[in-house]
């Protein structure tokens, strides 16, 4: 499609699971300044929505989403759904009912809802065998979503995020993002996944995603975030580049 037919058609409407997050602020903000997406959030709870956004926002039950979604039909859907030990009194049960299973039924409502194609962002390590609850649980929905029946799914393993939540206070990913200019270079190899990587670059990079057609299952790691994040900058020059 020629750059003049796509503005003729106005922005791709694109999901949005996981609105009131780090990952869901910076996807409202930064696609509010394009004329490429509009991002369309479904929530639980009324959204304290950043300056200037550019963006629909429904607020249903869960159980109700997939109907949200039927109605307005957007392309792709984005997934930056998530919970942290704390938040969920410390419980497995709770911090699963989020991780795992609202992303499942949420995913499986999409398909039902006619989206074809998700990004789903993830973390560096995901792993079925990890002994980590978090990193265990991100595989498992990883391999799980990769069953339901998307045309295309695009599973982003970002490292440490680094930006600033809103009323999120996480005390030791705070130290970590610290830390991280000094830890990031002394990281072997084997480890590059974890170095940590802007939030402004992850939103940039599943922003590009949503926007594909090609069909598969493909996951992104750091680097490959930076490439897709690359491509979608260079719709917008005048988009200052955040940090790797």
């Amino acid at each position: 499609m020629s750059d003049m037919n796509h503005a003729a058609k106005g922005p791709v409407r694109i999901g949005l699971v996981g609105a009131t997050g780090l990952m869901g602020r910076r996807l409202i903000e930064i696609s509010s300044a394009s004329e490429e997406a509009r991002i369309v959030g479904i929530a639980r709870r009324e959204v304290d929505l950043p300056k200037g956004a550019r963006v629909e926002m429904f607020v249903a039950d869960t159980g109700k989403w997939g109907e949200v979604m039927e109605a307005v039909r957007p392309r792709t859907l984005i997934c930056a759904l998530g919970t942290t030990w704390r938040k969920a009194g410390r419980d497995e049960a709770a911090f699963r009912a989020v991780d795992y299973d609202l992303v499942l039924s949420t995913a499986k409502a999409a398909v039902q809802a006619g989206i074809s194609n998700m990004v789903l962002i993830s973390a560096a390590g995901a792993d079925v065998r990890s002994k980590n609850l978090y990193l265990r649980t991100k595989g498992e929905i990883e391999q799980d979503v990769s069953k339901v029946g998307f045309k295309r799914l695009d599973i982003l393993q970002p490292g440490l995020l680094r930006g600033q939540r809103e009323g999120d206070l996480r005390p030791f990913e705070a130290i970590a993002q610290l830390a991280s200019p000094l830890i990031d270079p002394l990281l072997p190899a084997k480890w590059e996944m974890y170095r940590s990587v802007d939030a402004d670059l992850v939103a940039e990079a599943t922003l590009g995603l949503a926007l594909r057609k090609a069909a598969g299952r493909f996951t992104h790691g750091n680097e490959a975030m930076k490439r897709a994040a690359r491509e979608w900058r260079a719709k917008m020059p005048d988009m200052a580049e955040p940090a790797d």
